[in-house]
This record gives C-alpha cells, sequence and structure tokens, in this order.
C-alpha cells in the first residue's frame, strides 16, 4: 500500500461528517442547533442518545480504521504513521467537502489512539468517565481524557513519533476548544448536571 495514498484516504474519510449527513437525513441543520457543533454530543442534544452513540462511533472509525492500516503496513515508528493519525483528525477538523468547518475532533482522535494502544485507550475513556461523573461537562472531561493520553504515552515505549503525533493532535483539539475554554472562564460552558 501507497504511504501517500493511505494519508490521502484518512484525510478524506475524516473529511466526511457524519454528524452533519445524520442530522440532515433526520430533517435538522445541526449548525443551528445547540453548540452548532457537527459532533456526538451535540447531536445527541438535538436527536437523541442512540443518534450520538452512533456518530460517536463512525467519527472514532475515522481514526481507527486510517491507523490500523498505517500500522499493519508500515509500523507505529513509521512517518506514514505519524502522518495519518494527523490527516485523519485534519480531516474531521477541517473537512474538504465541508468548506473547511468540522468538528472538534475527539472521537475521531480516540479512534487513532486505540489503534495505537488499546491498553491506553481503555485508560483514557475510563479517565473520562471519572472527570465526566465530577464535573458533568464534556469539553472538561474531553480535554483531560486527551492529556491523559499524551502524558501515558511519554511514558510508554511507543516510538517517539507515536507520542509526538499525539501531542500535536492534543493541540489541535485544545485550539479547536478554544470558544469552550472561553464559555468555562465565563461559567457558562453546558452541563449536563440536572
Amino acid at each position: 500500500m501507497d504511504s501517500v495514498l493511505l494519508i490521502l484516504f484518512a484525510y478524506l474519510y475524516g473529511s466526511v461528517l457524519f454528524g452533519e449527513h445524520i442530522a440532515k437525513a433526520r430533517g435538522v441543520d445541526i449548525r443551528s442547533v445547540g453548540s452548532g457543533n457537527v459532533g456526538a454530543t451535540n447531536v445527541g442534544r438535538a436527536l437523541g442518545k442512540k443518534y450520538a452513540v452512533l456518530v460517536f462511533l463512525l467519527d472514532f472509525s475515522k481514526g481507527l480504521i486510517p491507523m490500523l492500516l498505517a500500522r499493519l503496513y508500515f509500523g507505529l515508528d513509521s512517518w506514514t504513521a505519524f502522518f495519518v493519525g494527523l490527516a485523519s483528525l485534519l480531516g474531521h477538523m477541517y473537512p474538504v467537502f465541508h468548506n473547511f468547518k468540522g468538528g472538534k475532533g475527539v472521537a475521531t482522535a480516540f479512534g487513532t489512539l486505540t489503534a495505537v494502544s488499546p491498553l491506553i485507550a481503555v485508560l483514557s475513556i475510563a479517565f473520562w468517565g471519572l472527570i465526566f461523573r465530577w464535573k458533568s461537562i464534556v469539553s472538561v472531561a474531553s480535554l483531560s481524557a486527551s492529556a491523559l493520553a499524551v502524558l501515558l504515552l511519554l511514558f510508554s515505549d511507543y516510538p517517539f513519533k507515536i507520542f509526538f503525533m499525539a501531542l500535536l493532535m492534543f493541540f489541535l483539539i485544545l485550539y479547536r476548544h478554544k470558544d469552550n475554554l472561553a464559555r468555562l472562564l465565563e461559567g457558562k460552558e453546558h452541563s449536563f448536571r440536572s
């Protein structure tokens, strides 16, 4: 398999905004609802939990499938794996099919992480659950889990390229959450606490 084709596939598959398409099929303009984001959380607010789970799994696959292929054909200690992980995330965040206006990338990044290390992925999602139970704010849980994943990769025996990829992905996710961070500072971020 050619590495350039795999990187291109990762970006183009990442560029398919499943949340927007599914919401549109249900007669909802997801960008005009709630936070306006195309990810699972906002889809869940608009359409219900089963659609949130569906969108999460599809966005998750955008990171999982390309990285599994990169791992199989090129190995994790390759620049192909490095760029495939970033391409998947950049596709979701800046999709060519949607005027480069995409989502925040947490589910896609988690898919990439799962392909790299199922153990670190499980630890990260468990940490997400703990933080969400404590704060009831998805953005706080997502950023906390993303930071933990980077930290665990730093102290693991995975190739440095994988740690560097994860670090760049974290900063991209952090940047895409800038509005959430602003709302957190103002005490206006959406909470699921009743």
